[in-house]
Parts: structure tokens; C-alpha cells; sequence
């Protein structure tokens, strides 16, 4: 029975694989160079459940991998000098704390972007005050709750 479902299951997964149309265009030669570059680098399934391959269970015996790095030399100076300017550098200790946060006097203060243009507060506002929705003390208590009757639900 299992060597019948086995067989099954065979055929069926080589007719979907054959009819992949990513496969369809590489041609044998290609294949043979792909998997002899995968075993010169390590690129392949160690055998057992881990799922690790191999060069990273065994990475003395593979190449190491090239690593392209994203920013050039006088970039990440750049960003060194813009991070000490700003303070955004962490400070000695084990306060895991940025300097700028440590000593704010020794900074100059980060601008924010304000996320909303004027008239959108503005009807914000409008519309916070025709609802009540707006606090009228320190213990949390906003002007719709307080006066029911002069808001009506919306």
C-alpha cells in the first residue's frame, strides 16, 4: 500500500514539477553548473532535520561569502559625524541611553515634522468643540459627558 501511494505521489509531483514553466527554460548544462557551484559553496541541504546547509553547519570547510556592503566609506563617516553632532551616540554604561538624552542642554533639540497642516487641526477643532469632545478638567472628564444635554450624540 505505501509503495503504491509512494509511487503515486511520484508521478504526480515529476508531472507538476515537468510542466513548471521556471523550469522549462534551463536547459541540463545549466543545471550540472548550478549544482557544481552549489557544492563548491556549501549551498545544499545538510543531511538530517536541521535545515541548515552545509557551510553554515560546517563553514571552515567553504568559502566565506562575499558581503557587498550597502553604503560607501565616506557615507558612514558622514553619519558618524551627523550621530556625535547630534548626540545620538549611546553613552558609557549600562544605562543603554543616548547622550542627547542624558545631557539634552549639550544638543540642539530635534525638529518635528508636524504631521497635519493648519486647517486640518483647525476643523479637528471645530469639530471636537460641536461634539464635546474636549476635556474640562484635570480628572479626565470631557465637556460631553459633563453637559450631556448641550451635546447631543451624533
Amino acid at each position: 500500500m505505501k509503495t503504491k501511494f509512494a509511487a503515486i505521489t511520484l508521478v504526480l509531483a515529476s508531472g507538476l514539477i515537468a510542466g513548471t514553466p521556471a523550469l522549462a527554460d534551463v536547459t541540463r548544462e545549466q543545471v550540472k553548473t548550478e549544482l557544481a557551484e552549489a557544492i563548491r559553496t556549501g549551498d545544499m541541504l545538510a543531511p538530517g532535520n536541521r535545515g541548515l546547509r552545509l557551510n553554515e553547519l560546517y563553514p571552515s570547510r567553504y568559502p566565506a561569502k562575499q558581503v557587498q556592503a550597502s553604503l560607501t566609506r565616506e557615507q558612514v563617516k558622514a553619519e558618524l559625524a551627523q550621530a556625535i553632532r547630534a548626540g545620538d551616540m549611546l553613552a558609557s554604561g549600562e544605562q543603554s541611553r543616548k547622550l542627547n538624552e542624558l545631557y539634552p542642554s549639550r544638543y540642539p533639540a530635534k525638529q518635528v515634522q508636524a504631521t497635519l497642516t493648519r486647517e486640518q487641526v483647525k476643523a479637528e477643532l471645530a469639530e471636537a468643540i460641536r461634539t464635546g469632545n474636549f476635556m474640562i478638567s484635570d480628572n479626565g472628564q470631557k465637556c460631553n459627558e459633563a453637559h450631556p444635554s448641550m451635546h447631543p450624540s451624533v
